[in-house]
């Protein structure tokens, strides 16, 4: 997928100030980013103009209004898809206390919707937009066993599957075995494959010819002994929201 220069530039520079949390000068911002400080001058002035960013004169410096937050609010409270499955992933995580994803494919990767975090102190943590890869993550085993099975074998002869981890399927076969007897089970793991010490259960749903995937994931020591449960939650879960993305 192709991307836009202009456009990455000015992700990256909110990006910078995200990470950064303080005002930035105009070659602090520069130097971040690796771009012309012109560019840079071009890019901050547009963004000044519109109201995103405010100037401070001592030291001088820039930093975001609140402007970003409350466009980006209002869009993100009136998700069609969100605004139905956050109230079952949030049950799903009361009722198993760990962490709960909602993701699609998105090209020849999972892209994540929303992630609700856990309620142990220790939980495995991630946030919406994230991508991931398909052949090591719960969610994408889940979205390659939603596919035909001809299908997922042409994918999967035609992409590389680099080891994420020391336990990532790398082998095509073998990855098409496990993928295709968890099809059987109606539930796909991974254990540690996309994360070390992660263990995760995910389970696909078709919505109005739309393939999304739902997973439950936290530390291996709590997981190991609960797929079957967690599982049984999870399919329930997702029979549940593809009954109401249908209504729509």
């Amino acid at each position: 997928m192709s991307s836009v220069p202009a456009i990455d530039r000015v992700i990256d520079i909110l990006e910078a100030f995200q990470a950064n949390q303080r005002p930035m000068s105009l070659t602090d911002l520069a130097e971040t980013v690796g771009i012309p400080k012109s560019t840079c001058h071009a890019i901050v002035n547009t963004l000044v103009a519109r109201g995103y960013l405010y100037t401070l004169t001592r030291p001088r410096a820039l930093y975001p209004t609140r402007r970003m937050f409350d466009v980006a609010r209002d869009i993100a409270a009136k998700d069609p898809l969100i605004e139905r499955a956050t109230p079952v992933l949030e049950r799903l995580r009361d009722a198993t206390r760990e962490t709960v994803i909602l993701g699609k494919r998105q090209g020849d990767s999972v892209i994540y919707l929303q992630v609700i975090e856990g309620l142990h102190v220790i939980r495995y943590t991630s946030k919406p937009g994230e991508f991931k890869p398909l052949h090591s993550s719960s969610i994408g085993k889940a979205l390659l066993g939603s596919l035909k099975e001809a299908e997922m074998r042409e994918w999967l002869s035609t992409h590389e599957l680099p080891a994420v981890t020391t336990h990532t399927l790398t082998n095509r076969e073998a990855l098409i075995s496990d993928v295709l007897a968890s099809r059987k089970l109606g539930y796909f793991v991974t254990r540690g494959e996309n994360v070390g010490d992660v263990w995760a259960v995910a389970a696909f749903l078709t919505s109005h010819h739309e393939s999304l995937a739902v997973a439950v994931a936290g530390p291996q020591h709590r997981l190991q002994d609960n797929i079957p449960e967690f599982a049984r939650l999870l399919v329930a879960s997702c029979g549940f929201l593809s009954r109401q993305l249908l209504r729509d």
